[in-house]
């Protein structure tokens, strides 16, 4: 009795299906991933472009700013892999929601910063926060994509890198002017990196009404 024969698959064509189906997450995640990485570059780095207001208004020697920018990344290390395994515990979408909300918080409630201990306590706290997005967004790949396409999509992932660096400067100084003599700041009171003014502090020259 003869045997009838599989119908031939085309050559490259489970291949190409894999392409599609990859290029169809890829287009999902990384473009939403990669502005959240800009934003937590942003928010990482900002303290620099503050710099100068802050130490005006609050009075930080270069020492305590120096430590209070430092000990962000000491929060950062400590707290990466804890991050991660609750990243696994609980899955990726409720645990990355919780880092992006939780340091969105503390980075508005840095305007209420008016003593060098407060300072470290928020850089601290921010390192805490945001520990668990890049390593947790490393994990969340591994979860989509095969060892032989991580590489790709990682390093595309990672370009949020130099181009945060690019937009970042003119981003914040286009703030800090549009900011100035607005909503009822000084400019010399107040830096802004975001919609909130993180080196305020509450002072009365951070409320300079425009038309006193």
């Amino acid at each position: 009795m003869s045997q009838i024969a599989a119908p031939a698959t085309p050559l490259g064509s489970d291949v190409i299906s894999a392409d599609a189906i990859f290029r169809k997450i890829a287009v999902r995640l990384i473009p939403f991933l990669f502005l959240c990485y800009l934003a937590a570059y942003l928010d990482r780095v900002n303290v620099g472009f503050a710099k100068l207001q802050m130490q005006k208004e609050l009075a930080f020697s270069e020492t305590v700013y120096g430590f209070g920018a430092g000990i962000f990344f000491l929060g950062y290390v400590l707290f990466e892999v804890p991050s991660n395994i609750m990243l696994h515990k609980v899955g990726a979408r409720l645990w990355l929601a919780r880092v992006m909300l939780t340091w969105a918080i503390i980075s508005a409630a840095t305007a209420f910063v008016r003593t060098p201990t407060a300072f470290y306590i928020m850089r601290f706290l921010l390192g805490v926060a945001e520990a668990g997005f890049i390593p947790g967004v490393l994990l969340y790949l591994t979860y989509w994509f095969p060892a032989a396409r991580r590489g790709r999509i990682t390093a595309l992932f990672l370009t949020a890198i130099p181009v945060a660096s690019i937009l970042g400067g003119p981003f914040s100084a286009w703030i800090l002017s549009a900011v100035t003599g607005a909503y009822g700041y000084s400019g010399s009171g107040c830096s802004s990196l975001r919609r909130f003014p993180p080196s305020c502090s509450a002072s009365r020259s951070c409320f300079t009404s425009t038309t006193a």
